[in-house]
């Protein structure tokens, strides 16, 4: 059952990466390329229908960890309080951003929630690109000093930075080279993905010029992609060591890569969606090949005091995770059907929708 659980809350936060991420890169285009309000008003109607309903998988994916991995749940909850909040405060800014902009016909006030929008998306997808370098370099679990744990084996709590800034230290900090690094790869890709939708979903005028900006940045994420696979043993001794015990998860990588050398021929697709779902696969591989190089733990421990919560050490009781099943497929059908029908709904271009106007 435990693997079962994990294998569902994987795939909530895949879903939520790839649906609230075009929310976030449509934000970050929103900021960096919509200068007139035409364009401004194309993009914010691209995502307006969708942006809400997104977030719901964030919050089912909290409720499965809650009820699921209740362990894991109260260690990170503790240990991130600090970024957690800050994600927080910057998913409340994005919403009112998005929210407020249409209430008053002035210009310093459009301006203002313009901004707001926009650099709380660009800043919510190089948190979430930190949280998981941490998660892959892993945390001083016990807060073990001078090899003493000083706390219960799943507590930890991390500033945002230490003096170091260093991955290897033993008081760790949020903000180090390496998390750094996996947030600008979030950012990038975060912002292609963002680009490909608003091709998908609009008939902008900046259609033509994120074809462009997809091409050029997909080389910036390439560079990135290699840089971190090769600097990944650093932090982790053997890296690969789960692809090599089971071959078949080599799939991901096979995504990650056909998902990224597919968006440069962003320029000849002849469909408008073709970019969003290259842009897609490689979210998914990414985020899938990540899980399973550090399978099964869910939360390394980087001290030799304390062990790693794994998806075994932090599950519930058996019981518990049975009576959900029945719960969780009837809940899945209720999601379903209803993303179905608001696809369905707002299928095709989004130019017309109007939202941000009431």
């Amino acid at each position: 059952m435990e693997l079962f659980w994990y294998l569902v809350l994987m795939l909530m936060l895949a879903v939520y990466l790839i649906l609230d991420g075009y929310d976030f890169g449509a934000g970050i285009i929103h900021l960096f390329f919509a200068k007139t309000e035409k364009d401004k008003k194309a993009i914010t109607s691209a995502i307006g229908p969708f942006w809400d309903a997104n977030e719901v998988w964030l919050i089912a994916a909290g409720g499965v960890l809650f009820f699921a991995f209740p362990t894991l749940y109260a260690s990170s909850f503790s240990g991130f309080y600090l970024p957690l909040i800050m994600i927080l405060w910057l998913l409340i800014f994005r919403a009112i951003g998005l929210e407020l902009r249409g209430q008053v016909k002035n210009s310093m006030w459009e301006s203002v929630w313009d901004k707001s929008f926009g650099i709380a998306s660009l800043l919510l997808a190089l948190f979430f690109g930190i949280a998981l370098g941490n998660i892959v370099r892993g945390v001083n679990l016990g807060n073990v000093t001078n090899g003493i744990s000083t706390q219960e084996a799943h507590y930890f709590f991390l500033p945002l930075w230490n003096s170091t800034f260093s991955p290897h230290p033993e008081h760790l900090g949020i903000i180090d080279w390496f998390t750094i690094l996996l947030g600008v790869v979030a950012v990038v890709a975060i912002t292609i993905h963002g680009a490909n939708w608003i091709i998908f979903k609009t008939n902008s005028s900046l259609n033509n010029k994120l074809k462009d900006v997809v091409f050029k940045l997909n080389f910036v994420l390439l560079l990135l992609v290699i840089i971190s696979l090769s600097i990944w043993h650093i932090i982790e001794p053997k890296p690969f060591h789960n692809f090599i015990q089971m071959p078949w998860l080599f799939i991901f990588p096979i995504i990650t890569f056909t998902g990224l050398f597919g968006l440069f021929k962003i320029r000849s697709f002849k469909k408008d969606g073709s970019g969003f779902v290259f842009s897609s696969l490689f979210l998914f591989g990414g985020f899938a090949a990540t899980a399973a190089s550090i399978f099964p733990k869910v939360l390394p421990s980087t001290n030799d005091v304390n062990p790693a919560l794994t998806i075994y050490n932090v599950a519930a009781h058996e019981y518990g995770l049975s009576v959900g099943l029945n719960w969780f497929f009837i809940a899945l059908l209720l999601v379903v059907v209803y993303f179905t029908i608001q696809y369905k709904v707002f299928k095709g271009k989004m130019d017309d929708v109007g939202y941000g106007d009431h």
